[in-house]
């Protein structure tokens, strides 16, 4: 899938977020600006949020809870982790129960880490925008394609 500016990948956010489902693991590779904040920013703005969300590069994880959002979503950058166990360390599948885990920089877990994630690549297109490629789990097929 091309999409063509910011604009439009904010907006594939939103319409990932008419999927989404509590337990769902959606994991967002691509190389530094790639997009992948752009996705995850529509999608929490069509849950709910009001204003822009950070990134959570500095923070590693975002909470993000109702009222605020209609669905509970853990935002997750694993950029400056260096270590697989890190992320064992963050507690994620506990909070995942109840949410959505949106994980940007997947490739810096372990590769088995989440099997069942709705996988999307970013890159960045050389006639511009990006190309956007996804790996859909059994989970997902009812609800793709976008």
């Amino acid at each position: 899938m091309r999409l063509v500016d910011a604009a439009a990948t904010e907006a594939f956010g939103a319409r990932l977020a008419t999927m989404v489902r509590a337990g769902d693991v959606v994991t967002l590779s691509g190389g530094l600006g790639a997009g992948k904040t752009s996705i995850a920013r529509g999608l929490l703005a069509a849950l709910g949020l009001a204003g822009e969300a950070p990134s959570p590069s500095f923070a590693i994880v975002q909470p993000y809870r109702p009222p605020e959002v209609t669905l509970p979503v853990l935002h997750v950058d694993l950029y400056r982790l260096d270590d697989p166990e890190e992320v064992e360390e963050l507690g994620l599948e506990d909070e995942r129960v109840d949410g959505l885990l949106l994980v940007e920089w997947p490739e810096r877990a372990d590769p088995a880490a989440w099997p069942e994630a709705l996988a999307l690549t970013l890159a960045i297109d050389p006639a511009g925008g990006r190309r956007l490629t996804a790996e859909v789990p059994t989970a997902w097929e009812q609800r793709w394609p976008i």
